[in-house]
């Protein structure tokens, strides 16, 4: 069953169309994340789901119940929505577990115990409970803004870029946190992001918003390995693209003959390439390393091949410490890959 079905949902403001007939279905107990560009209406899809903004055409609903359509428009309250904002919003004048308790009716807010029990579910130790928020650190605020928004046991979480005021480090284990209390409270979650590697690392499944639609929604594996298109391949993660030519269920192109992951007419085509498909080899296409950058675990390297094309490639640090700019070198590539049309480019 769908926790969230969204069709046809469309919203302009003024004369700039910001979300076009777009189609979303969330299932039960999943985590689907939407990954866009800044300004490219993810804010807004969350802010018609939860009834702050009213769409210009297309229907919501939420657990089977329709919430929003043509005469039909359901208060933000009674949608059983549990949200999560970008900075936690927490009150900075109750403790921790008032915070959490905040939604639920005057009873409720007096359940020391279930503000404990929530505390644990997101990783806290149920002494924080008596803290003010601003004792605790900001991966800690959003863990207590997660047991907020699961409190009342909504139908549906709506995770709006909650991670992107931490800094790294603290980025990581949060997002692990609250992967692991949405999935044992058993939660259904919506999380909206323009981080490739936060929608890649939690979603079920991961929505492309372009131009107002979602152009491919997908597990984050099948998302990233086969793109529906070259602008989706160079959009999540990195991506090499060169001109090519499809024969018979392979393509030849710079970095030689190469097999296909997927069925594609003859003639030319633009072939899409990952840089950590690309290995040094003892032999392949011939190639000239221009750039070096080291990580430490991994290496990304720039390199030039015999007829001018520049490729990069990824490779492991302890293969990157022998190579040097202007070293020359061999490449070949690893597993299949894909191709597109040219007349979809």
């Amino acid at each position: 069953m769908s926790a969230l079905l969204v069709s046809g949902l469309s919203k302009s403001f003024g004369d700039t169309a910001v979300l076009r007939g777009l189609e979303l279905d969330v299932p039960e107990r999943s985590l689907v994340a939407v990954l866009g560009a800044s300004g490219g209406g993810k804010t807004t899809l969350l802010r018609l789901v939860c009834g702050f903004e009213r769409p210009d055409a297309g229907r919501i609903a939420i657990g089977g119940t329709d919430v929003e359509g043509p005469g039909l428009h359901r208060r933000p309250e009674r949608r059983r929505i549990g949200y999560v904002a970008q900075d936690g919003a927490l009150f900075p004048h109750l403790s921790v577990a008032a915070n959490i308790l905040f939604g639920l009716d005057r009873p409720g807010r007096r359940d020391r115990i279930r503000a404990e029990r929530l505390l644990e579910l997101v990783g806290l130790p149920a002494a924080y409970a008596a803290r003010p928020p601003q004792a605790l650190s900001g991966g800690e605020q959003q863990r207590v803004a997660l047991a907020r928004a699961l409190a009342p046991a909504p139908r549906l979480v709506l995770l709006d870029e909650p991670f992107s005021a931490l800094d790294a480090a603290l980025r990581a284990g949060t997002r692990r946190a609250v992967a692991a209390a949405l999935a044992a409270a058993g939660a259904t979650a919506l999380l909206v992001t323009h981080d490739q590697s936060e929608a890649l690392s939690m979603g079920d499944q991961v929505g492309v918003l372009r131009d107002g639609r979602l152009v491919q929604v997908a597990p984050p594996a099948e998302l990233y390995r086969h793109p529906v298109d070259a602008a989706l391949a160079c959009f999540v993660g990195e991506a090499v693209l060169l001109d090519g030519e499809a024969r018979a269920g392979a393509v030849t192109c710079p970095l030689g003959r190469l097999a296909l992951s997927r069925v594609v007419a003859d003639g030319p085509v633009r072939v899409m390439v990952r840089p950590e498909q690309i290995a040094v080899g003892p032999d392949g296409a011939a190639a000239r390393v221009v750039t070096v950058s080291y990580y430490g675990h991994d290496a990304s390297l720039g390199l030039v091949l015999a007829d001018g094309t520049a490729v990069s490639a990824r490779v492991g640090g302890a293969q990157a410490l022998g190579l040097r700019p202007g070293a020359e070198t061999w490449l070949v590539v690893a597993g299949p890959v894909v191709a597109f049309p040219a007349r979809d480019l």
